[in-house]
C-alpha cells in the first residue's frame, strides 16, 4: 500500500456503504460470514464478495475454522490504521448503523441462548463430558501450578459451570467468585462447593460478556473451556481485563485449532479451537500479553484434541 495506486485501491475498497458497514461491525468484534449476512440482511455471496475486497486491501483479516470463516479488522499495518480511522468516524446515530447494531445484539443474544439451552441440558453430566476428550487431570494440575504455590486475595472464574475450577484452585485463593449465566449450572456448583466445605468460594448469576467491574479487582481471572463458545473471544478477554488489578493475571484453558464440526453442531461451540496467533492478537487488543503457553495433546480417543493453557498479564509484567 506504499504506492499511490495501492492507496487508491484501498480507499476504493472502503468507499462503499455496505463495506463501510462491515468495517464498523468488525470494529465491534469478530464475526462469522453467517452472522454478517443475517445482520446486513444480504445474501451470503454478496457479503463474501465485499469481505474479500476488504481482505485483499488489507483492511480486514480472514480466519477459516472448519466449514466457517471469521473476519476481524486487520490487527496491524496501514490498512488496519485506515480501517480504525474510518470506523471511528462512523456516526453512531446513523439509521443504518443503529439498525446494524440492533441486529448484532440480536445475533449475539441468539447465540448465547443456544449455549444456555445446551448447558441446561448437560449441567448434571458436564464434568463427565469434559473428561471424554481432554487430559483433565494434567490440565488442572498445570493450572494450579501456574499460581506458583501462592495464595491470592481474589480469584474470579468466568463461566464457572459446575464450579470445578473453584474446587481445584481452592488452596490458592482467600476468596473465589464464579460467574455463570446458567442457573442450572450454578445449582450444581453451589451443591458441590457446599459438599466440599469451601466457604471461601461463591458463585453468582451473571453475563460474562458484560461483566460488572465491581466484582474485581481480581488477582487472577480464570477462563476455563469458555472462549470457544464465543464468536468474538477478543471481546471476552477485554471484559476480563477490566476485572484485573495491576499486576494481575488471566489463566485461559481451551482447545487448540481442530476440525471437529460435531462440537459446533452438537455441543454449541462457536470457535473450533484457538490458535497461538489469535491469542497473541486478542491479548494485545485487550492490553495484555501472553506470558506463557503450554499444550496438552489428547490421547487420541476423540480424534486428537489438544488442550492449551495460556497465562496472560500486563505488557510490563515480569516473569
Amino acid at each position: 500500500m506504499s504506492g499511490l495506486g495501492g492507496l487508491v485501491g484501498v480507499l476504493k475498497a472502503a468507499g462503499e456503504s455496505t463495506r463501510l458497514r462491515l468495517l464498523a461491525l468488525l470494529a465491534d468484534g469478530d464475526h462469522s460470514v453467517k452472522d454478517l449476512t443475517e445482520i446486513l440482511d444480504q445474501s451470503q455471496p454478496r457479503v463474501s464478495r465485499h469481505l474479500k475486497l476488504l481482505a485483499d486491501a488489507g483492511l480486514v483479516e480472514r480466519h477459516a475454522e472448519g466449514a466457517w470463516a471469521y473476519y476481524r479488522l486487520a490487527p496491524a499495518g496501514q490498512g488496519a490504521e485506515l480501517a480504525r480511522w474510518l470506523t471511528a468516524r462512523v456516526d453512531p446515530d446513523a439509521p443504518e448503523r443503529r439498525r446494524d447494531q440492533a441486529r448484532q445484539r440480536e445475533a449475539r443474544a441468539a447465540q448465547q441462548a443456544v449455549a444456555a439451552d445446551y448447558f441446561a441440558k448437560v449441567a448434571d453430566s458436564w464434568d463427565l463430558l469434559r473428561t471424554l476428550h481432554v487430559p483433565e487431570v494434567a490440565v488442572e494440575a498445570a493450572v494450579l501450578a501456574e499460581l506458583g504455590g501462592r495464595k491470592v486475595d481474589l480469584l474470579v472464574d468466568l463461566g464457572t459451570g459446575t464450579g470445578r475450577m473453584l474446587e481445584v484452585l481452592a488452596p490458592a485463593y482467600r476468596h473465589g467468585i464464579g460467574i455463570d449465566s446458567s442457573r442450572e449450572m450454578l445449582a450444581v456448583a453451589r451443591s458441590r462447593l457446599a459438599a466440599a466445605g469451601l466457604a471461601h468460594a461463591q458463585v453468582r448469576l451473571g453475563d460474562i460478556a458484560a461483566l460488572d467491574p465491581s466484582i474485581g479487582p481480581a488477582d487472577v481471572v480464570v477462563i476455563h473451556q469458555v472462549l470457544h463458545y464465543f464468536d468474538d473471544p477478543g471481546r471476552m478477554l477485554a471484559e476480563a481485563r477490566r476485572l484485573l488489578k495491576p499486576g494481575g493475571e488471566i489463566l485461559i484453558v481451551d482447545f487448540a485449532p481442530h476440525e471437529l464440526e460435531f462440537l459446533r453442531t452438537d455441543h454449541a461451540h462457536r470457535r473450533l479451537g484457538l490458535s497461538p496467533e489469535q491469542m497473541e492478537n486478542w491479548a494485545e487488543m485487550a492490553g495484555l500479553e501472553v506470558l506463557s503457553a503450554r499444550d496438552f495433546p489428547g490421547d487420541g480417543k476423540e480424534r486428537g484434541l489438544t488442550v492449551c493453557l495460556w497465562r496472560l498479564g500486563g505488557p510490563n509484567k515480569t516473569e
